[in-house]
């Protein structure tokens, strides 16, 4: 490049070099940020935002903790890199943190660079102890944007990618504000929903299929809670055709829906489980899969045909056992539990009460969607179905003129705060989204 750069802005240097995701790269404008601390990210011209997104929700401790700060620096000092087939503390201890976190008889960990190799990897397990070529995946969901996770993946971000050879089929999960299922309760959701599922099994044939993967709480697709016995029922369909059923909780674990990971609220085991992000906060990228006994006795004696050069990287691992010792020591699980019982669960509702662009509230920890709609008695959403509106665009500037980061997908706004919030942030940010939800219902119909 011979342009003096020097003439440049951040954001001119920023656009110019770096090739952003999900991005019309001709129409980005990144918000240029200078240092971020807690709750908060400051921008290069000093504006303080409360984050409400933890990014991609995956600071869960917030930003620059001391102790996971501390502990990177302290591994950098001692070794910084080795390749994976050596041995080394940091990644023992975290895996050893993270098996005693999980579910009975959850044996052992491979960790990857991320969420989406997890998913990679943990398809592949199930495929190589099954012998069986399928995997069913929800519609209403996001499982990475590698070459298997984004055919799993059921959002349009898929469709770019499908050329329908991948061995996924897909599956209506219980969604019951907007239920393809026309049920009018959660029992009933959970029913139908079941038994569609338990359908789509039976045509596809239980003997071809070797998994059934699900965010335990979909993220992305709309922070959506199982209703009662949907995962159960799951587990006995997995159960009753040899299946294995892989949890996705990458942005559902480590304290984001009040447990140390989702499938906890729902007394329900997995075969194998998928994290990332909240397992150090995403300070260095991490990710992985726990594997159960069975699954990790079935390579005993046969070779495992995958691995990635920075599995268990040391400056990675080392923040996760730091992470998750924060969490022990500070009781942040529970924290993200009582303050999503008690403020932000309560305060959202409240919200809803006020703003009739608010169709629905749904979660459960820090792990909050607001689902928008232009009328609340057909519930037509404030955009439409894998894009957004001009009307959504607004209320995103809204947000941002009130100095908050929020998480917007679609017609949904997701609030998700770290782990660490406490009370009296909560309330200064729901105020922030009080004001600009109002711009939100200049597109509602009053009505109730």
């Amino acid at each position: 490049m011979s342009e003096d750069r020097s003439t440049l802005s951040s954001q001119e240097r920023e656009r110019a070099a770096v090739f952003h995701s999900w991005s019309a790269q001709a129409s980005i404008r990144p918000m240029m940020v200078r240092e971020a601390s807690g709750c908060t990210v400051t921008t290069e011209d000093g504006r303080t935002f409360l984050d409400f997104s933890s990014q991609l929700v995956n600071t869960n401790l917030g930003h620059q903790h001391p102790d996971v700060v501390a502990a990177i620096q302290e591994q950098a000092a001692r070794l910084c890199t080795i390749a994976p087939q050596h041995g080394y503390e940091a990644r023992y201890r975290a895996a050893e943190l993270i098996v005693d976190h999980s579910f009975e008889g959850a044996a052992k960990v491979f960790f990857t660079n991320g969420g989406t190799e997890a998913n990679e990897h943990a398809v592949r397990m199930a495929r190589l102890v099954t012998g069986r070529p399928k995997v069913l995946a929800a519609y209403r969901s996001y499982h990475g944007a590698t070459a298997t996770s984004i055919n799993l993946t059921g959002d349009p971000r898929r469709w770019a990618s499908d050329h329908g050879t991948a061995g996924v089929v897909h599956f209506f999960g219980p969604h019951l504000y907007r239920s393809p299922f026309h049920a009018t309760t959660p029992e009933e959701e959970s029913e139908r929903a079941l038994e569609h599922l338990a359908a789509v099994i039976a045509f596809e044939g239980p003997a071809t299929i070797a998994a059934i993967i699900l965010e335990t709480i979909p993220g992305t697709a709309g922070i959506l809670v199982p209703p009662p016995g949907y995962l159960a029922g799951v587990r006995e369909l997995c159960d009753r055709h040899g299946i294995v059923y892989i949890a996705d909780e990458v942005m559902a674990g480590f304290g984001r829906a009040g447990s140390w990971f989702a499938y906890q609220n729902f007394e329900v085991a997995p075969d194998l489980v998928t994290f990332a992000k909240g397992v150090n906060s995403g300070y260095v990228p991490l990710g992985g899969v726990v594997l159960s006994e069975a699954i990790a006795h079935a390579f005993d004696d046969r070779a495992y045909p995958g691995g990635l050069t920075y599995s268990g990287h040391p400056l990675a691992c080392a923040a996760a056992a730091a992470t998750i010792e924060v969490m022990e020591r500070d009781h942040v699980v529970e924290n993200a539990r009582r303050v999503g019982a008690e403020v932000l669960g309560p305060g959202l509702r409240a919200l809803a009460e006020r703003h009739p662009s608010v169709g629905d509230v749904r979660g459960l920890g820090v792990f909050f969607a607001l689902d928008l709609v232009v009328d609340r008695r057909t519930r037509e959403p404030l955009a439409p179905y894998g894009a957004s509106s001009p009307a959504m665009d607004e209320v995103l500037a809204a947000c941002r003129d009130e100095d908050l980061l929020i998480f917007a997908n679609f017609n949904r706004l997701h609030v998700v705060p770290p782990c660490i919030v406490s009370d009296d942030e909560v309330r200064d940010g729901l105020e922030r989204l009080d004001r600009a939800l109002a711009v939100a219902d200049r597109h509602a119909h009053a009505a109730r």
